[in-house]
């Protein structure tokens, strides 16, 4: 019973933190449109802020924390598709660190990133979820 309420757990945050990852380099496009210090620049900032405190972060801590244990519960670490699906969620966590920092260039005022290029990073989860998705469930090797 344990291991069904530890894969709930799991997949309710890694929806959370989908959404988050896939919302926060659009926010990013839209924010690199505004003036820095602009009125709607500052609500930008806002905007993100909320979303990397409320949504991305916790919810980036709660799927770590319940897939470490649902793993645990299964045996997976000797495991070869979990060693490649692991490999794939400290790529997505990765990533999600350097959403966090790119946030913070853009509180400062600095836009570093093309508007095209953000849109094709946008790209990252969706490539990232089907093969994480495929080695825990079909557990290829």
């Amino acid at each position: 019973m344990l291991y069904l309420w530890l894969k709930s757990a799991h997949l309710i945050f890694v929806i959370f933190w989908m959404a988050g990852l896939f919302m926060m380099p659009r926010f990013f496009v839209y924010h690199q449109e505004t003036a820095a210090g602009s009125e709607e620049d500052r609500k930008w900032i806002d905007r993100e802020a909320k979303l990397r405190k409320i949504i991305l972060n916790p919810a980036l801590v709660i799927t770590w924390i319940m897939g470490l244990l649902l793993a645990y519960n299964i045996g997976a670490f000797s495991q070869g598709w979990f060693h490649a699906k692991f490999l794939m969620v400290i790529a997505l966590s990765g990533y999600h660190g350097w959403m966090m920092g790119y946030v913070k260039k853009l509180a400062r005022g600095e836009r570093t990133m093309k508007d095209k290029t953000l849109r094709l990073i946008n790209e990252v989860p969706g490539i990232a979820v089907p093969i994480i998705v495929i080695l825990a469930i079909v557990k290829p090797f």
